[in-house]
């Protein structure tokens, strides 16, 4: 607005309506976007603004179904006492598990996605062709990391010890998409080095490989976490549902209750 008295103006490429119309991204959403495009192909469209690729798609895709869902995380857990608590507030219990995306739960993605990119954003150009190559620039990042005393994101996991069976999947989806990029080849060059600096070996986590494959994607690094929030979304309104089915809320808290432990305060 620059003149008193003037209307307003807020563009947007987005979503727009009036008396007869829904505009989205140019599109009638009614006539060319309803049962036309899929969710997941919508919402890559929404962020990027360019209609991605089916290719794109199928990658994109297989990252929400990997962070859909991984059983009783605290997200999960904390969604479904909030309903056990609240079942008048669905929104209050889907919020609950997804305020708990940080560093050690879903926003391992960003995290992973961030660490890659400013490593590759060091490099230089021109970028290594060939596994030798990544591995080199992996070590001396790794070498870093350790100096600092610092972790690498997406390098292990509490429960799968060997492999995340996501990360090898993920991997050859988007290779055989032609979608393997810098930041996944560099993520699997620190999976091969690690061991040379931490003296012990960890898995390349779902989580990690995900934030990879959506940067490869071209994605914002700062917006990565909420791709992983995206999906969770889907994977937390599962955890409700079958929270109304087959409760068991009540029991995790009366689990907790029955086993505290009253003990005197400790010591300033």
């Amino acid at each position: 607005m620059t003149q008193p008295g003037a209307v307003p103006r807020f563009p947007t490429s987005l979503g727009a309506s009036d008396p007869d119309t829904i505009t989205l991204l140019g599109r009638d959403l009614a006539t060319d976007l309803m049962g036309k495009v899929g969710f997941g192909e919508l919402a890559l469209w929404l962020v990027t603004q360019r209609r991605p690729t089916p290719s794109q798609v199928r990658v994109f895709e297989a990252v929400l179904v990997a962070l859909a869902d991984h059983g009783f995380t605290p997200t999960a857990i904390a969604a479904r006492l909030t309903y056990l608590s609240a079942p008048d507030s669905v929104q209050g219990a889907l919020a609950a598990g997804l305020l708990g995306g940080g560093s050690r739960f879903l926003g391992v993605t960003e995290d992973a996605g961030r660490f890659l990119s400013d490593v590759l954003a060091g490099a230089g150009q021109p970028l290594p062709t060939d596994d030798a190559g990544w591995d080199v620039l992996a070590l001396a990042a790794m070498t870093k990391v350790r100096a600092e005393r610092k972790f690498v994101p997406g390098l292990g996991h509490p429960v799968h010890k060997v492999t995340d069976p996501r990360t090898p999947a993920l991997i050859a989806i988007a290779d055989e998409e032609g979608l393997r990029g810098p930041h996944l080849r560099l993520f699997e060059a620190i999976g091969r080095v690690h061991p040379q600096v931490l003296g012990r070996t960890l898995p390349l986590n779902g989580a990690g490989t995900c934030g990879a494959a959506l940067a490869d994607l071209g994605l914002p690094p700062e917006l990565l976490r909420g791709f992983a929030l995206l999906a969770r979304t889907a994977g937390l309104l599962g955890q409700l549902a079958e929270e109304r089915r087959r409760p068991v809320g009540m029991d995790i808290y009366l689990a907790v209750e029955r086993g505290a432990e009253n003990l005197p305060p400790e010591p300033a």
